[in-house]
């Protein structure tokens, strides 16, 4: 694998899996299942094991999907790659004017969010403190908030199923890996002390900057993606 070759992508995909990771709804749930863990009066243990089972469903039902869809597009001929990558890129773009938009109008227009069916459910589902049921709380989370907020990854699936090999499979980890880390942190932040009321307040006011960053980022993408599949950039 040559390095000069592989640093664009690595450099895209951490920078996009970090701004990605500023997550509102995983992170929101994760919050909502702390605080049914605390009010329950369950150990740190307890809460450290149920925080961890959260964080790995989200992360092997985000991974699985991922490779997935990055399977399929990378069977996909060569002679359509190209329109796909443009489709993709422009969708990509569409997806992060309306991130933008949200920014400066909130709840106004067509948004990128979670159904409120969904989201009543997922609000529901946030008391259980049950092994089973923390583990399909994160794979629903995951699997819900993926057509809705998962523009970013798509855009990430859509650059590496260019070249579909075990660097590629390397890279979707790591991008995960680094989706599902602010979990760790906050969950790391109340176990050693953090008062869990100080975390709900910095995502709330910092909900309209996340937007915008993941918005710009969206552009940035798409036009990235819109570049590589007219030749003017070559990521190898």
């Amino acid at each position: 694998m040559d390095t000069l070759v592989q640093l664009p992508t690595l450099i895209t995909v951490v920078t996009t899996a970090a701004i990605d990771s500023i997550n509102p709804c995983a992170i929101g749930v994760m919050i909502l299942l702390i605080s049914a863990v605390l009010g329950s009066g369950k150990s740190p243990r307890r809460l450290l094991f149920l925080g961890l089972v959260y964080t790995s469903s989200i992360f092997l039902t985000y991974l699985a999907a991922g490779l997935g869809v990055l399977y399929f597009f990378s069977s996909i001929p060569l002679s359509v790659v190209e329109y796909l990558s443009l489709t993709v890129g422009a969708f990509i773009i569409f997806a992060g004017i309306l991130e933008i938009k949200d920014y400066f109008w909130y709840g106004k227009g067509f948004t990128l969010a979670i159904p409120v069916y969904f989201s009543h459910k997922i609000e529901q589902m946030s008391g259980t403190t049950t092994t089973t049921g923390v583990a399909f709380l994160g794979s629903f989370v995951a699997a819900v908030e993926l057509p809705c907020t998962g523009a970013p990854y798509l855009a990430i699936i859509t650059l590496l199923s260019q070249n579909f090999n075990v660097a590629a499979f390397i890279l979707m980890v790591i991008y995960n890996i680094i989706f599902v880390a602010p979990l760790l942190v906050i969950l790391g932040l109340v176990l050693f002390g953090v008062e869990l009321e100080h975390i709900h307040m910095w995502k709330n006011m910092n909900k309209g900057v996340m937007r915008l960053a993941i918005g710009l980022l969206l552009v940035a993408l798409g036009w990235l993606l819109i570049f590589i599949a007219n030749g003017i950039i070559n990521f190898g």
